[in-house]
C-alpha cells in the first residue's frame, strides 16, 4: 500500500516545475531520516501525553503538515488532496520506517502548483483588469475548501493579482509602474522556491509531528534550533546586521547599534551582500541565490574571528563599484529585545505624578554563560531589577509592567521575576504526567525591590511565563492586571539535544521542545485553556476565537488542583471596584480611547465580514472615508489639545489608519519603512497611557487608606 501511494504521488510530481528544473525534485538525505527515527522514539517515551503510533497520531501528523503547507487552501487542487488522503492513516510510519519519501513527494508538488500559480498570475498582468465589475476576495480562507478544478484555482489567484493591482492604484501608481512591481514580485517569488532545501522541508514535517503530540511541542533542525538558542539567551557572535531578501539581493535591513557593522561606518541599511571571505585571506562564498539562513551561517563565526564582505552599496546600480568590508566578529547582545524603562507623567488636578513603566518582550536567560560561570550572564529578572533601583532614585510613584506580546520564555525567570515584587512563597506548581506535584518557590526570600503600587499590562498575545508571573501577582493581591484575557498555555516544556543523546560529533539530529509538566497558579487553577483573567478589561484587536490556547484542536484540557500554602494582601480586593468605575469615567472621555474602540470594533466587523470589494469605486470610497476620519479626528485633536490629550495620542490614531501603499515591506525602502514601523508603534501609547492611569489611581487610593 505504501509503495502505490508513493507511485501516485511522484506520478503526480511527473511535470516537473520550471523553476526548479535545473535543481531537480527535493529529496530527503539519510541522516534525516535517522534523526526523524530517533526524535519519534524520545517523544514517545518523555513526552507529557505519550501517544502510541496509531492511525489517530498519523491522521494528525498528516493534517498538521498539510495544514503548514497550504492552511489557506490556495495551492493544492481537491484532487490533490484527496490522492494525499491515502496517505493519511500510515503517515506517522514515516517516522519509524525512517522513509520520508511521501512527505517530499507532497511538498514537490506543492512546489510545483506554486509556480503554475504564479505563472498564471504573472500572465494576466499584459491584459490588466476590470475595476468595474461587482465582485470581491476572500481574504482569509482557512475555513474554506479546495477549489475542485483548475479554473476554479486560477479564478482565486486571478482575484488575488486583481487585489494587488487595485492596492497599487489605489496609492497612486500609474498602470507601466503597476505592471514592473507585480512583474517582480510573482518573479521574486518564483526564485525563492529555488532557495527551499530539504532541511526545510525536514523541518515543516517534523514540526507537524511534533505539535501532533500537543500545540507546544517542537522539533528544531539544526538551524532552528541556533535560532532558538539566540532568543533565549539574547545574544549571538557575529557582525550584527539584521539581513532581509529585496530584488534578489541579500539585504542589510538594519545594523545593531554598537556592533562591529554599526561602528566600522561601512555598512548602512540597504547595502548588498554579495559574497563572504573568511579570515583575511581566506576562501570566499558568493551568496547570490543563497537562503537567508545559509548566508548568516557564512557571516556568523567565533569571536574576535575575520570575516569579509563583498557589498554593493545601497545607492549603486546593479553595475556600480563593490565595496570590501573587513570585519572582526564579536558578541552582539539583542538590546532591542531587552527589557527597556520610560517614565509616563500623568496629571492628576494639579498634582503630576511620574509612572515608571517596563517593557519586557521576553523572559530570556542566557543558561550556556550562566553554566560556564559567567556571573553577569543575561536575564531578564536581573534586568528588571536594575530598572526597578533606577525607578526608586527617580522616586517614580507607581511601576507598570508591559508584558504584551510577551510570549514566555525562561521559567527560572518568571519566578525570579516574581520575587522581585514579593517576598516569600511559592509562584506556581507543576503536575508531572505521573500526577506527582512541585511547588516552585521564590529561592532567595527577602526584600522585594519594589513594594509601591504595582501593575501588569497584559494581551492575547502574553502566554506562558507571562501568565505564570500575572497570576502569581493577582494571586498574592500584590498589582493589578490590566488588559485582555491571556493566551491560556499552562504547560511547560523542556529541550533536550539529540545529537548529545547519541554523543554526535556533529549536529545532524537538532533538538525537541517537549512538553513535560503542565502547571498551575498557586490557587490550585489551571492558566490552560483559560488564561489570565485581568482585573481591569481593556478593548484589544486580538481575535480570541482563532488566536491563543483554545483555538488549537489537541490542547491539553483544563484542570484544578489543591492550592498551595501560601498569604495573600488584601489591599487590591477593596480597591479595585474604585478603579473600575474611574477607569470607566475616564475613557468615555477621553476623544483617542473612543477612537481606538471604534477602530477595533470596525476592525472585527472587517474580519467577520472577510470579504474585499474588488470594485474600484467602492474601495476608492472606502478610502476616502478613511481619509476623512483622519482629518476629523486630527482637527478635534488639536481643538482639545489640554490635559487628555497630547501629540502621542494624535501619532497613535494616524498610525492605526494609515492608508496603504500596495507594497510588500520587502519592495519599501528600508529607512521608510523603519520609520513607518514606529509610527505604528504609537498605537500602543493610548492604551499604555490608560494603564498608566490606573497604576496612579491604585497609588492613590492605596496613599488615601494608609
Amino acid at each position: 500500500m505504501k509503495n502505490k501511494i508513493l507511485w501516485i504521488l511522484l506520478a503526480l510530481f511527473s511535470t516537473t516545475l520550471n523553476a526548479t528544473q535545473e535543481n531537480g525534485a527535493l529529496s530527503p538525505l539519510p541522516q534525516q531520516a535517522r534523526a526523524a527515527h530517533f526524535a519519534a522514539r524520545v517523544l514517545a517515551q518523555e513526552n507529557y501525553e505519550h501517544l502510541p503510533f496509531d492511525e489517530k497520531l498519523s491522521s494528525a501528523i498528516f493534517d498538521n503538515y498539510i495544514k503548514e503547507l497550504d492552511g489557506e487552501k490556495l495551492i493544492f487542487l481537491q484532487s490533490d488532496i484527496d490522492q494525499f488522503a491515502n496517505a493519511r492513516p500510515q503517515f506517522g510510519l514515516a517516522l519509524l520506517n525512517e522513509d520520508l519519501s511521501i512527505p517530499f513527494a507532497i511538498f514537490n508538488l506543492r512546489q510545483q502548483r506554486i509556480a503554475e500559480h504564479l505563472n498564471y498570475s504573472r500572465s494576466l498582468l499584459a491584459h490588466g483588469f476590470n475595476f468595474k465589475e461587482k465582485e470581491s476576495l476572500q481574504p482569509d480562507r482557512k475555513y474554506a475548501t479546495w477549489p475542485k478544478s483548475k479554473e476554479e484555482m486560477n479564478d482565486l489567484w486571478r482575484k488575488r493579482a486583481k487585489n494587488d493591482w487595485l492596492r497599487l492604484k489605489l496609492a497612486g501608481k500609474d498602470d507601466k509602474g503597476i505592471v514592473d512591481i507585480l512583474d517582480k514580485r510573482y518573479d521574486n517569488s518564483l526564485k525563492s522556491i529555488l532557495r527551499i532545501k530539504g532541511d526545510d522541508v525536514f523541518q515543516i514535517f517534523m514540526d507537524a509531528y511534533a505539535t501532533a503530540n500537543d500545540p507546544h511541542t517542537n522539533y528544531f533542525g539544526v538551524r532552528a534550533a541556533e535560532s532558538f538558542d539566540i532568543s533565549m539567551k539574547l545574544s549571538l557572535t557575529g557582525i550584527g546586521a539584521e539581513l532581509q531578501y529585496k530584488d534578489e539581493y541579500i539585504t542589510i535591513r538594519h545594523l545593531v547599534p554598537g556592533s562591529p557593522a554599526e561602528l566600522s561606518g561601512k555598512l548602512k541599511a540597504g547595502d548588498r551582500i554579495l559574497a563572504v571571505g573568511q579570515g583575511e585571506k581566506g576562501p570566499t562564498s558568493d551568496v547570490m541565490g543563497m537562503s537567508i539562513f545559509d548566508a548568516v551561517a557564512l557571516i556568523r563565526g567565533a569571536e574576535d574571528s575575520v570575516v569579509r564582505l563583498d557589498v554593493l552599496p545601497a545607492e549603486a546600480g546593479p553595475d556600480g563599484t563593490h565595496q570590501l568590508v573587513t570585519l572582526i566578529r564579536k558578541k552582539i547582545t539583542l538590546e532591542n529585545q531587552s527589557a527597556k524603562k520610560s517614565i509616563i507623567d500623568v496629571q492628576d488636578g494639579a498634582t503630576t505624578r511620574h509612572i515608571g513603566v517596563i517593557s519586557l518582550p521576553g523572559f530570556y536567560r542566557d543558561f550556556f554563560a550562566q553554566k560556564n560561570g559567567d556571573n553577569d550572564f543575561k536575564s531578564a529578572a536581573r534586568d528588571v531589577s536594575l530598572i526597578l533601583e533606577e525607578f526608586k532614585k527617580e522616586q517614580v510613584d507607581g511601576v507598570l509592567l508591559d508584558l504584551r506580546n510577551n510570549g514566555g520564555g525562561s521559567v527560572e525567570e518568571a519566578i525570579e521575576l516574581t520575587g522581585l515584587f514579593v517576598e516569600k512563597g511559592p509562584v506556581m506548581q507543576q503536575l508531572d504526567s505521573k500526577d506527582r506535584v512541585k511547588v516552585d518557590k521564590i529561592s532567595a526570600a527577602g526584600t522585594p525591590v519594589w513594594k509601591g503600587p504595582f501593575g501588569v499590562l497584559i494581551n492575547r498575545a502574553s502566554a506562558s511565563a507571562s501568565e505564570i508571573f500575572a497570576a502569581a501577582i493577582q494571586d498574592y493581591g500584590r498589582g493589578i492586571v490590566i488588559g485582555e484575557t491571556s493566551f491560556g498555555k499552562g504547560s511547560t516544556q523542556a529541550v533536550v539535544n539529540l545529537d548529545r543523546l547519541v554523543k554526535n560529533d556533529k549536529p545532524d539530529f537538532g533538538e525537541l521542545k517537549m512538553t513535560v509538566t503542565k502547571w498551575f497558579r498557586i490557587n490550585g487553577d489551571a492558566i490552560q485553556l483559560r488564561g489570565v483573567t485581568p482585573d481591569i478589561i481593556l478593548p484589544m484587536f486580538t481575535d480570541a476565537e482563532n488566536f491563543g490556547e483554545s483555538s488549537f484542536d489537541n490542547a491539553l484540557p483544563w484542570g484544578k488542583i489543591p492550592a498551595t500554602d501560601y498569604k495573600s494582601s488584601s489591599d487590591l480586593v477593596h480597591i479595585v471596584p474604585t478603579l473600575i468605575a474611574d477607569h470607566n469615567a475616564r475613557v468615555s472621555k477621553d476623544k483617542a480611547f473612543q477612537d481606538l474602540q471604534e477602530d477595533i470594533t470596525e476592525f472585527k466587523t472587517q474580519r467577520k465580514k472577510n470579504l474585499i470589494s474588488l470594485n474600484e469605486d467602492e474601495r476608492r470610497k472606502e478610502r476616502e472615508a478613511q481619509k476623512a476620519k483622519v482629518k476629523l479626528r486630527k482637527n478635534e485633536l488639536a481643538k482639545t489639545k489640554s490635559g487628555n490629550s497630547s501629540e502621542k495620542d494624535a501619532a497613535g490614531t494616524d498610525a492605526s489608519t494609515r492608508q496603504d501603499d500596495g507594497l510588500l515591506a520587502t519592495e519599501r525602502n528600508f529607512t521608510n519603512d523603519k520609520d513607518a514601523d514606529k509610527k505604528d508603534s504609537a498605537d500602543k501609547d493610548v492604551l499604555l497611557k490608560e494603564a498608566a492611569h490606573i497604576i496612579d489611581d491604585e497609588a492613590s487610593l492605596l496613599r488615601a487608606k494608609r
